[in-house]
């Protein structure tokens, strides 16, 4: 169970499953839409979520190959909770803020 949390609960993990909410994006869309992530974490974060069957990849035979991931059914019911956790984030950035700065000022020499 801690190894499935431990991936799911992975901030790029959450970000990439919320990006793919709408549907179906190539490889260039999702490192635009998730900022800092690099291309590789991208794409070790998109291979890790593939095998675990929350997303698919589908490669097309052109020039240049193109590449396009979507959730699959099971990663579909991941799409509530990780929607619930970035607008809880959202709503209490501010807060949370506040108290690391005060935390933090509470400890410095």
């Amino acid at each position: 169970m801690l190894q499935i949390l431990s991936v799911i609960g992975d901030k790029w993990s959450i970000l990439v499953i919320g990006q793919l909410r709408d549907g179906t994006l190539r490889f260039g869309e999702l490192h635009r839409a998730v900022k800092g992530i690099s291309q590789r974490m991208l794409t070790l974060t998109l291979r890790q979520l593939e095998r675990d069957g929350l997303v698919t990849r589908t490669v097309h035979p052109s020039v240049p190959p193109r590449v396009d991931y979507a959730l699959t059914e099971l990663g579909t019911t991941l799409l509530d909770s990780v929607v619930a956790l970035g607008h809880w984030a959202t709503a209490h950035r501010q807060e949370i803020t506040t108290h690391r700065r005060r935390y933090d000022a509470a400890r410095r020499p």
